[in-house]
């Protein structure tokens, strides 16, 4: 079981940078993949990014060159760096992790945070 809690949301203008962090409780963090995913009023659920255990990572091509995935696992914590935020990307952003080999499926991934609220300002 893991516990996992989004933070670093809010409101930001075009053009801006947000860094988001996923932190997470229980078993071990490093054995786990995690993806960010986001979705926005009316929308469906979408990928943005993750990152396995080893470190690597998939891009979402709707945010590649802008958002980087990285992992510290000493302090059980995911990161999701936003640059050049678009109004698009305004969203609720969740973290999910999940103990096999989930991919960028949204149903394969067990385990979810409650999400936070990021609003990009035209």
């Amino acid at each position: 079981q893991v516990q996992l809690v989004e933070s670093g949301g809010g409101l930001v203008q075009a053009g801006g940078s947000l860094r988001l962090s996923c932190g997470a409780s229980g078993r071990t963090f490093s054995s786990y993949v995690v993806g960010w995913f986001r979705q926005a009023p009316g929308k469906e659920r979408e990928f943005v990014a993750r990152i396995n255990r080893s470190g690597g990572s998939t891009i979402s091509d709707s945010v590649k060159g802008r958002f980087t995935i990285s992992r510290d696992n000493a302090k059980n914590t995911v990161y999701l760096q936003m640059n050049s935020l678009k109004s698009e990307d305004t969203a609720v952003y969740y973290c999910a992790a999940d103990f096999g080999a989930a991919t960028i499926l949204a149903n394969q991934y067990d385990y979810w945070g409650q999400g936070t609220q990021v609003t990009v300002s035209s």
